[in-house]
């Protein structure tokens, strides 16, 4: 079997998608198949219709490989890919349509407004972020609606702090989202389907000496994981019910992460979810999959069958 490894492209996660796509590729030598890896550049579609390709892992993050727009060039080709359809991706790549969704089907999320760049500065900043406060309160999270990595993300516990976290958010994209920060424990359930539907893996807790940011997620040392995460059972089946409900509620396929933060209650609250997720050494679905005693070579072979035997829905649900 050969299978194409994309990684890399031009977004500020270039080399997060690299390091992913070098250790999935030595994870499928490993497990016998034949792999190339490829980057997406000028060469990829005619390196795609002369290779002897049977799928595509795309590992691509931020937008592009995560907006839907590669898996569409795929499609047109003809070529098979792992994960989830086009119109799925950009349905879980605007966070406020995701929040939105998993809202309807009854999971709890934190408040949120959205606001585009032009808005903010036509408005007015300082008059526009006193009604965000007065609504969400001052405790806040400012991430960009689109991107991953925690690039542009900030916690704001300070008023004074907004408007330098906006400018910030707008750095890595063109509409912010502010929501209520939630307070609890940060976990993240990965779900992978191996051709029998999907299953959760084990929860896995997050805790560092500051914010979970870029930083934090890439540099050994400042975040501590624990697999499976230090909660109860109950708390632990509702995680994993809550990222079952996302990859369904969103028409997910195969592989997905979902981000939450449980609450003094054993409340877990949806944050995001990732239909490409990191898979390098500090990554979380890794993490989660070694905790469930899968190896990883055996684990991504599965997920490269299983996709190489049904594609990935043709249908993604509607905001």
């Amino acid at each position: 079997m050969n299978v194409l490894v994309l990684a890399g492209g031009l977004s500020h996660e270039r080399d997060v998608s690299l390091r992913s796509g070098r250790r999935v590729a030595d994870a499928l030598r490993a497990a016998g198949l034949s792999v190339v890896e490829a980057d997406l550049d000028a060469r990829l579609l005619e390196r795609l219709a002369a290779a002897d390709v049977e799928l595509v892992w795309p590992l691509l993050h931020g937008a592009q490989g995560e907006d839907g727009s590669v898996r569409d060039v795929l499609e047109l080709l003809g070529v098979p890919y792992l994960g989830s359809d086009p119109r799925a991706s950009r349905v879980a790549w605007n966070k406020a349509i995701a929040k939105t969704l998993m809202r309807r089907a009854g999971a709890a999320t934190p408040d949120y407004v959205t606001f585009p760049q032009t808005l903010f500065r036509e408005l007015g900043a300082t008059a526009l972020l006193e009604l965000v406060t007065r609504r969400l309160g001052v405790d806040v999270v400012v991430k960009p609606l689109h991107g991953g990595s925690a690039l542009g993300v900030t916690r704001v516990a300070v008023a004074d702090d907004l408007p330098r976290a906006m400018m910030d958010c707008f750095a890595y994209g063109e509409v912010a989202l502010i929501e209520r920060a939630a307070q609890g424990t940060e976990l993240a359930v990965s779900v992978v389907d191996l051709g029998e539907g999907p299953i959760a893996l084990p929860a896995v807790e997050i805790v560092t000496d500051g914010p979970y940011d870029y930083d934090a997620r890439y540099n050994p040392g400042r975040t501590e994981f624990f697999t499976p995460a230090r909660v109860s059972a109950s708390v632990h089946d509702a995680a994993a019910q809550l990222a079952l409900l996302a990859h369904a509620t969103l028409g997910l396929a195969r592989i997905s992460r979902t981000d939450m933060i449980v609450d003094a209650a054993g409340v877990p609250w949806f944050l995001e979810v990732n239909v490409a997720p990191g898979m390098q050494e500090t990554s979380l679905l890794p993490l989660a999959a070694l905790g469930a005693g899968f190896t990883l070579p055996t684990l991504y072979r599965s997920l490269v069958e299983a996709s190489v035997a049904a594609p990935p829905p043709k249908e993604a649900p509607r905001a």
